[in-house]
């Protein structure tokens, strides 16, 4: 849970709020226009009683019983109107507040560094972008308009109070201060509970949540009373917590009525003491009902603050986070592809070890060499680092001989592409996800030699929309080849000169693994490559294999020379011939 702002904090956070509404004050400027209308509008409904109840109803003059009506509708167009104009004014400007905020905070996400996501859960992230944003939109349009119209209404309210008569004012003044504390106390409680409310309702979602996904688990294991139990436990403490909100608003709302009740008794009281005209009793009963509300409001105002505050701090933390390092000024053109690595070390910033170790090899224009070795042994850490997701934290990283740190990242990452195990697609057509991140319209001779390279013509026949197909979420309705050979097709688009496959082959079945792989051979052609391998038998033809154990290069040679040298590569490519030779035999 966020820590409620401090006020100095909060100070601050709506200064920068402000800044965010100033290019709509005119809006702003008039929805506070309506707010002045409504407050007149609810001041001159309670006045009007005064003549209509002296003038009109005991003293019958001709000429109050004909203007007054017509007072009465004036006042309540201008209330009418003054409300849509606050209403709908006050409600643009947090609307494009929360717009600008949100696309400030969606953009800022996007070039954050990997590390970035690499500590926070993709869940919370998205929660960012909707819970946290809409409590800012409460704290603007809602503390804004709670503190400007009825506070507006107050002062107008207790304004007419006082010229009506000061004395029975007085009475109302003693009686303020006990309803604000029990205001105050209710309100204080029911952030509290509320809180624990939300707590509740989120160990719900994410109780059914993860048992929806898992449901086949819990059917073969025979999970139903576990966790109909565990559903039990989150459900109940919601209720129970839901029952302490109702208790206290149960006893605070008949408390407040009673105070309320009782001071107006004694303003009656003394009213008919003093002898006070009747219209002036009732344009004062009705002023002291109607100034309730908006000083009940006003009462209430720090929870609104507090949790839209909590929210800003949010927005603003996640606007305000530090992009990736860019700090190069040589913008690559014509790359070559000559890639080398030369004494490369890295280590995570919470890693008690290193991670990679002195890495120094080179891949020249148009060769390939592949990275192979256990796991948790580096190999896609070297390919995070040369993606430039990750720095090195000793050694440097070179591109056609220039350090890429001096390179700009756009125009260094202009000339790199992936295709990796988990294949990501976006919910579009294989058209879009082809071509994706291209600028303007698609050339379409380009997709179409990339569809036939990838061979993705196998499968788009059986498509009524072929290339306009929507492929789901994820990629949801494809196959794990048809999903494979769509990213090699994105890549193939691209046309970078440096490649990197990321264990391309590793989840497919032997036949989709044949089809890929023909794919893959057109891949890399004339392209500097560097291929991190599950299966050995995918990488026999590489220029250069790297055998890696705990961080560091422990074998390096071609797949002939490793095999004669009998080492560790060796060791590994027998295991994996093992397997598949008792794989076939079971079969």
């Amino acid at each position: 849970m966020s820590k409620p702002a401090s006020p100095a904090g909060t100070t601050n956070l709506y200064v920068r709020l402000l800044h965010h509404v100033l290019p709509y004050k005119w809006v702003f400027f008039a929805g506070v226009a309506g707010m002045l209308m409504v407050a007149a509008g609810d001041t001159g409904a309670a006045w009007i009683l005064q003549p209509l109840m002296d003038k009109g109803f005991v003293e019958r003059d001709a000429d109050y019983i004909v203007w007054i009506p017509v007072v009465l509708v004036l006042i309540t167009l201008v209330r009418a109107i003054g409300a849509f104009i606050d209403g709908y004014c006050i409600n643009w400007v947090s609307r494009r507040v929360v717009q600008d905020l949100r696309q400030k905070m969606f953009e800022r996400l996007l070039y954050v560094p990997a590390a970035y996501y690499d500590a926070r859960s993709i869940g919370g992230l998205v929660s960012r972008l909707t819970y946290d944003v809409e409590q800012v939109a409460r704290a603007s349009s809602g503390a804004f308009r709670t503190l400007f119209r009825d506070l507006l209404k107050t002062i107008f309210l207790l304004s007419l109070m006082f010229y009506l008569s000061w004395k029975l004012s007085l009475i109302f003044l003693l009686i303020f201060p006990l309803a604000y504390v029990i205001f105050k106390f209710s309100s204080g409680r029911f952030r509290s509970i509320s809180s624990r409310i939300q707590e509740s309702v989120g160990d719900i979602t994410h109780i059914a949540k993860q048992t929806f996904q898992c449901h086949q688990l819990v059917k073969i294991f025979g999970a139903y009373e576990h966790e109909k139990s565990v559903f039990f436990s989150a459900n109940n403490s919601n209720r129970q917590q839901s029952m302490k909100k109702v208790a206290i608003l149960c006893a605070s709302v008949p408390l407040l009525v009673f105070v309320l009740g009782t001071g107006m008794a004694v303003v009656i009281w003394l009213a008919l003491i003093l002898e006070i005209k009747p219209g002036v009793f009732t344009a004062y009963l009705v002023s002291m009902t109607m100034v309730v509300r908006p000083v009940k409001n006003l009462s209430k105002i720090n929870e609104v603050i507090q949790t839209g505050m909590a929210g800003a701090e949010s927005v603003f933390g996640t606007i305000d986070l530090p992009a990736e390092k860019d700090e190069g000024t040589h913008r690559l053109g014509n790359v070559t592809g000559h890639v080398s690595f030369e004494n490369v070390s890295f280590s995570y910033t919470d890693a008690a070890s290193r991670v990679l170790q002195d890495i120094s090899f080179e891949i020249p224009a148009g060769k390939t060499v592949a990275l192979v070795g256990h796991s948790g042994s580096g190999k896609s850490t070297i390919a995070a680092i040369l993606m430039r997701f990750y720095h090195p934290t000793s050694g440097q990283v070179f591109i056609d001989g220039i350090p890429v740190e001096q390179t700009t990242l756009g125009s260094f990452r202009d000339s790199t592409a992936i295709v990796s195990q988990e294949v990501m697609l976006f919910d579009d057509s294989i058209r879009n996800n082809i071509a994706y991140g291209r600028k303007g319209e698609a050339d379409e001779a380009r997709l179409m030699a990339a569809v036939e390279a990838a061979y993705c013509a196998e499968f788009l026949e059986i498509f009524a929309k072929g290339l306009d197909t929507g492929v789901g979420e994820s990629g949801i309705r494809l196959s794990g080849g048809q999903r494979q050979r769509i990213a090699i097709a994105r890549a193939l688009y691209k046309d970078a000169p440096v490649l990197i496959l990321d264990e391309a082959t590793s989840s497919l079945d032997s036949g989709s693994e044949k089809k890929i792989q023909k794919a893959i051979d057109r891949l890399i052609e004339n392209r500097t490559t560097l291929i991190i391998a599950h299966r050995l038998s995918t990488i026999e033809n590489a220029d250069l294999i790297l055998v890696l154990e705990k961080g560091k290069i422990v074998e390096r040679g071609t797949h002939r020379a490793l095999l004669e040298a009998q080492g560790a590569y060796f060791h590994l490519y027998n295991a994996q011939h093992s397997v598949a030779d008792s794989g076939q035999g079971a079969g």
